[in-house]
């Protein structure tokens, strides 16, 4: 499924180049596109493309939107987005929200709106496309000399009261700062007297999260992400961002989409004299008395504990002006202002830093 189909089409200015068109795409992991980019990404599904340059090499790719069908938001304020969901509607174009909702307000390591604001946008959101649509991410858990395993429980324990039947999963992650250079450069050139976690501070975590998930009537389905360690003694899985499976859930009536993930759409048999027809093992049920089985493959070229399948991310790494202190995907903030201004000087580019 990674293979997108390459199509030759013109760019502004009549040069006809050869692009990936590939139908999920991914908005992104790389960078917020919903909180400070969703004009222009309106404005390049419009015009039919975009371009990214590959951190790698500096080549400069152009990604189609011709044989779009689903996109994966991810973000950390989605507001921007609610005025042209109605858009992929009308270009029978699905979606999910990777909401990625935090509570450092009072420890300031992200620049966003308010709690409040955010918790209101969430609902918003739902409305629109509906519970299962809108995923809960509360990532990375990260603790620090203020902050505690206690600390960070009481800041879900709040932000899960007020989500309860809005979504159906929690996302999370244990911040790993050793592992990733950038994240352990911006938090130490910060300032931020982080704590690694051990292996007893994530299974007292757990066990205690999945009890108040239990005791607290949320029945989220919790879910780590690209997390190595075992969790599933405390009904944990592991998540898949890029979802397969929920991609089917929301899209299954999309046949041309099916086709491509390769799933088999099947009704359920009527009942019999002999009572309700016994559906194949690992059956998941679909509106209309439909079904389908799971095909989920993982992408091959993510880390080795992520499970999302193939998708294209449109993003680019150092455009986030969020400027969390922990950020992953800016080198320095200096860098990441520096292309926000460069975007803002030429909003409508093909690029997202406007080169």
């Amino acid at each position: 499924m990674a293979s997108w189909t390459k199509i030759e089409r013109p760019i502004e200015g009549g040069t006809i180049v050869l692009m990936q068109a590939p139908m999920i795409i991914s908005a992104s992991r790389s960078t917020d596109i919903p909180a400070f980019y969703a004009d222009w990404f309106f404005h390049r599904l419009q015009k039919g493309y975009s371009a990214w340059t590959n951190p790698f090499n500096g080549v400069k790719s152009y990604v189609s939107y011709d044989q779009t069908r689903f996109i994966v938001f991810w973000s950390k304020n989605p507001r921007p987005l609610l005025p042209y969901l109605h858009i992929l509607r009308e270009r029978n174009i699905k979606c999910y929200i990777q909401y990625t909702l935090n509570d450092y307000e009072r420890e300031k390591l992200e620049k966003v709106p308010s709690l409040s604001n955010r918790i209101d946008t969430f609902k918003l959101l739902v409305e629109q496309l509906g519970k299962g649509a809108v995923i809960w991410r509360f990532d990375p858990m990260i603790l620090t000399d203020d902050i505690s395993v206690e600390d960070l429980l009481v800041k879900v324990q709040s932000i899960g009261d007020q989500l309860k039947d809005y979504t159906e999963k929690l996302v999370f992650s244990y911040a790993d700062i050793a592992m990733y250079k950038k994240v352990k450069h911006n938090l130490e050139v910060n300032g931020i007297p982080y704590h690694e976690w051990d292996t007893e501070q994530m299974d007292e975590f757990a066990d205690k999260l999945s009890t108040m998930n239990r005791k607290r009537g949320w029945n989220f389905q919790l879910a780590t992400c690209g997390e190595k360690i075992d969790m599933s003694k405390y009904d944990i899985l592991h998540n898949r961002c890029i979802d397969g499976d929920l991609i089917t859930r929301l899209a299954w009536d999309d046949k041309e989409l099916m086709d491509f993930m390769k799933v088999h759409i099947e009704e359920v048999p009527a009942p019999t004299l002999f009572g309700k027809p016994e559906l194949p093992q690992g059956a998941i049920l679909l509106p209309h008395n439909h079904y389908f089985i799971s095909t989920h493959k993982k992408d091959p070229g993510q880390r080795q504990f992520c499970e999302c399948m193939a998708s294209k991310d449109i993003g680019e790494y150092n455009t986030c002006p969020h400027l969390c202190e922990y950020c992953y995907a800016n080198t320095t903030k200096q860098i990441a202002l520096e292309n926000w201004k460069r975007h803002q000087d030429n909003k409508f580019a093909d690029t997202i830093t406007g080169k």
